[in-house]
């Protein structure tokens, strides 16, 4: 049997794979239901459950259809007990670098993000030099 960190590791993939390709099939199936999407970066917190964040995704162009670089790691995994993990993670699409902290319940369906909660910083894309 795989040992629990290598099982959230492979959603991990899941995840990733599915905010490069804006693909909220793969999403769904990272998510628990009734999963909350967090962003703390502003003045005003924006809460969203995953019936408002999907179609959010759904519309938004793939960086893969752009021919961005993957620019997403996992930067640790901490468990809580059994059945708790925390990952926080990085990723970039377009300007925008997020720091995602990833909070994982282990559920009937397997390990799946309960809520999602981030932040991002713009950094601009580098100019060609002259």
């Amino acid at each position: 049997m795989q040992d629990t960190k290598t099982l959230i590791e492979a959603r991990m993939k899941l995840y990733f794979d599915g905010l490069y390709h804006s693909d909220t099939e793969r999403l769904g199936q990272v998510f628990a239901p009734g999963a909350r999407y967090v962003c703390a970066t502003g003045g005003e917190v924006i809460n969203l459950g995953l019936d408002e964040y999907f179609p959010l995704v759904d519309r938004r162009e793939p960086p893969a259809a752009r021919g961005e670089p993957r620019r997403d790691e996992i930067v640790s995994i901490t468990m809580a007990g059994d059945r708790a993990a925390l990952v926080v993670a990085h990723c970039a699409i377009g300007e925008r670098h997020f720091t995602d902290l990833l909070s994982f319940i282990d559920t009937a369906a397997g390990w799946r993000i309960i809520a999602k909660v981030f932040h991002y910083d713009l950094i601009p894309a580098p100019q060609p030099q002259e």
